[in-house]
């Protein structure tokens, strides 16, 4: 459980959050922070805007910089990124959902991660063909739910399998409708749809929007107050899998409650077997990654010793990296929407920072 109180003001007052320590005794080598802000701050090309780190519930790492930002897909501008300037999180949306679909099994309102789910989705009951039939929450939490979707072209083409989700009148009808390329739980393919489908359960399960839920369980419990969500101009939709906004430090309690295994101040928000679930490993993803439940897995080796993390990984270089063993979060906004996925600026700006300045800099 982090420690709360007025932080320090020099990149902006946080009010009532999170409380500073000072890096060396959090256990980390300090010239490496100072490197870390020199690197960014003169590499204009990464275009990070936020860099936080968090060790032992305490805030010992935030710098902000100045950078071309497209909110939502609206025309770049230049942003002054500072604490009270909020930041989208893009795909990092997902794993906010798969926390809430923790709620949901604290709650009660969800009981079995292997239900099929047009039991769940009964509108859609007349789309569960033999094959589909099979199709489980646990598929749908797992990106392995073996219907055709490609999301390796560049957003938005017309032959991403993402691009109709925000055109069409029933996003979850498009989703559903794709054919099964290979059984249910067989293969991973990073599929945003599965996402969308997940927040349509939540909402069939409680009866109340995805936002409310969010809003009563999950962010005022943690008394994070600065959460946006985006809905598609030309449907209304809720961008369940990419559409969340909100300040850098309010992300970063997410990790925080990952890291308490679901617990904040004294109240079980999310089941701990649940974050358990949640960053292990369910299915082998693409690349050599591993993923969880809406979390990718991954692993560093720093000297001579295997680090294993999660991550809530968002489009344009939004990373937040929950490291367990190191009781350590580390938060990177970026404006990388230009940059192919997997290029040497995402990797600068994601893994290699992780690794570079912070895990090959910890003491203790």
């Amino acid at each position: 459980m982090p420690s709360f109180g007025r932080a320090r003001d020099g990149t902006g007052n946080h009010g009532d959050t999170w409380q500073t320590m000072d890096a060396a005794a959090a256990g980390l080598e300090p010239q490496l922070l100072h490197d870390l802000t020199e690197r960014f701050a003169t590499w204009k090309k990464a275009n990070v805007h936020s860099i936080l780190i968090a060790r032992h519930g305490k805030l010992l790492y935030e710098q902000y910089f100045p950078g071309l930002d497209s909110r939502f897909g609206a025309p770049s501008k230049q942003v002054q990124f500072a604490s009270n300037v909020p930041h989208d999180h893009r795909s990092l949306t997902k794993s906010v959902v798969a926390l809430l679909v923790g709620v949901g099994f604290e709650k009660g309102w969800l009981r079995d991660l292997d239900q099929p789910i047009f039991s769940l989705l009964p509108s859609y009951s007349d789309l569960a063909t033999e094959e589909k039939a099979c199709i489980t929450l646990r598929h749908l939490l797992s990106m392995s739910p073996g219907l055709a979707w490609n999301e390796n072209l560049p957003y938005p083409h017309p032959e991403n399998s993402e691009t109709p989700m925000h055109e069409v009148g029933d996003p979850g009808l498009h989703v559903l409708k794709q054919p099964v390329v290979a059984p249910p739980g067989a293969i991973w393919n990073y599929n945003s749809g599965t996402t969308l489908l997940l927040g349509s359960i939540l909402e069939q399960a409680t009866g109340m929007q995805l936002e409310d839920l969010a809003e009563a369980h999950l962010f005022r419990p943690l008394g994070i107050q600065s959460a946006e969500w985006f809905r598609e101009p030309q449907n209304g939709q809720l961008m369940v899998h990419y559409g969340l906004r909100m300040l850098p430090v309010d992300t970063l309690k997410l990790g925080q409650l990952v890291l308490c295994k679901g617990t904040w101040a004294g109240n079980q928000i999310v089941p701990s077997q649940w974050i358990q679930e949640a960053i292990s490993p369910q299915i082998s993803g693409a690349d050599g990654w591993l993923y969880g439940f809406q979390f990718w897995l991954g692993r560093s080796w720093i000297n001579q010793r295997e680090i294993s993390w999660a991550a809530g990984r968002g489009y344009g270089g939004q990373c937040l990296f929950i490291v367990p063993s190191l009781d350590l979060l580390l938060l990177v906004h970026a404006g990388l929407y230009e940059s192919p996925r997997g290029s040497q600026l995402h990797q600068a700006a994601g893994s290699n920072l992780l690794n570079q300045f912070v895990l090959t800099g910890i003491k203790t």
